[in-house]
């Protein structure tokens, strides 16, 4: 029996340790759940694309997802395991490697499959009948799953955490150069910068958002046409990133409706990071920490309601300060990559019975999955 992890997309995993380990950057979820499962990691790229390939990447995936695909396919056992980080990947592998007369375990993380080409996919491919398991973190996922493959509970699986590296993401000092108070933000997935630049135009603030993409329509998306004056956002390397949470005294994610959890990981940085955070409600995990009173929420597109949060925040430090220690406490205690990865290790191994590969005390350590 082998362990399996395909990636989708490809990152350099041996530049991402050594900077890890030089505390350049976080840690991947994927170098602490190979290490702890003994897992080979695949990454679409090397192998050779068919015509074939092309043409089934028009509905789902791309040509180079495929052909890894036909390559894992002619070298898994029945008993293998596969976990693929996307259904991009996943559904091209369940495709042709549930094909076989001896099918593997294969296990899914789900983003977004509740859109066309995800629905059109699902049915085409019969993957009801090929992925042994959904991993997500939107409820909203599993909610459609259920509903549109008539998945039993056991076959989807929401976890209940998030992969924040707080070795890496963790409270310090504030840069001494610092003038006024200041907004921090990050991302671009859903984000609604307009809203929060209205909120914040005339306040006297800084508005500082780590967000850079080369995609001219998607930063249109995001910002408004005329920046404030007292806003601005560009590309921030890892300890840029991390220093502009330790030096905002609130970080605001802002982001348009949506049921894909998005912003997620800005709010569990900053919360790590010791800071308060402000979130515009949506469905899920934020809205439950809204409720809980660990984060403030605000409604979508609302810069009123945003403005009025904010200033609440600023003109109540002690409000603040218990606000963004709850937070901390939190991701200490659940929200973290280690709980992430313990959770994810379980729906891989005891969820079929399957044993690690490792010793048991590797995996009962906290400083092999930290």
């Amino acid at each position: 029996m082998k362990y399996y992890i395909v990636l989708s997309p490809a990152c350099d995993l041996e530049s991402i340790k050594t900077n890890a380990e030089a505390g350049l950057r976080p840690s991947h979820v994927i170098l602490d759940l190979s290490q702890l499962l003994g897992a080979e990691v695949y990454q679409p790229g090397a192998d050779k694309v068919l015509p074939i390939d092309r043409m089934l990447a028009k509905i789902i995936g791309r040509p180079e997802y495929w052909a890894l695909a036909r390559k894992l396919s002619v070298q898994i056992q029945e008993d293998d395991v596969i976990y693929c980080t996307g259904e991009d990947i996943g559904i091209p592998i369940a495709t042709l490697c549930s094909s076989q007369q001896k099918s593997p375990k294969i296990v899914v993380f789900a983003h977004n499959l509740n859109r066309p080409r995800g629905r059109v996919a699902l049915k085409l491919f019969d993957v009801a009948n090929k992925i042994d398991l959904f991993v997500t973190t939107a409820s909203s996922q599993v909610k459609f799953l259920h509903d549109y493959l008539k998945l039993p509970e056991e076959r989807v699986y929401e976890i209940p955490s998030q992969p924040t590296d707080t070795s890496f993401f963790k409270p310090g000092l504030a840069s001494q150069d610092k003038q006024r108070p200041m907004i921090g933000s990050g991302g671009l997935e859903r984000r609604d910068y307009k809203t929060l630049a209205e909120a914040t135009k005339d306040l006297n603030v800084d508005v500082k958002i780590c967000a850079f993409s080369p995609n001219a329509k998607k930063l249109k998306r995001a910002f408004p046409e005329q920046i404030p004056s007292n806003m601005s956002f560009r590309f921030y390397d890892w300890c840029e990133l991390l220093q502009l949470y330790r030096d905002s005294d609130i970080v605001a994610v802002t982001v348009f409706e949506n049921t894909q959890q998005a912003g997620l990981t800005t709010m569990f940085e900053a919360m790590a990071c010791r800071r308060p955070v402000v979130v515009t409600r949506s469905p899920g995990i934020i809205a439950e920490l809204i409720d809980a009173g660990i984060v403030t929420g605000v409604n979508p597109c609302d810069p009123n309601d945003l403005k009025s949060a904010i200033q609440s925040l600023l003109n109540d430090p002690q409000k603040a300060k218990i606000q963004a220690q709850r937070g901390y406490e939190l991701v200490a205690k659940q929200f973290n990559q280690r709980t992430y990865v313990e959770a994810l290790l379980n729906q891989l191994t005891e969820k079929h019975n399957l044993p690690l590969k490792m010793c048991s005390e590797n995996c009962n350590s906290t400083a092999a999955i930290a």
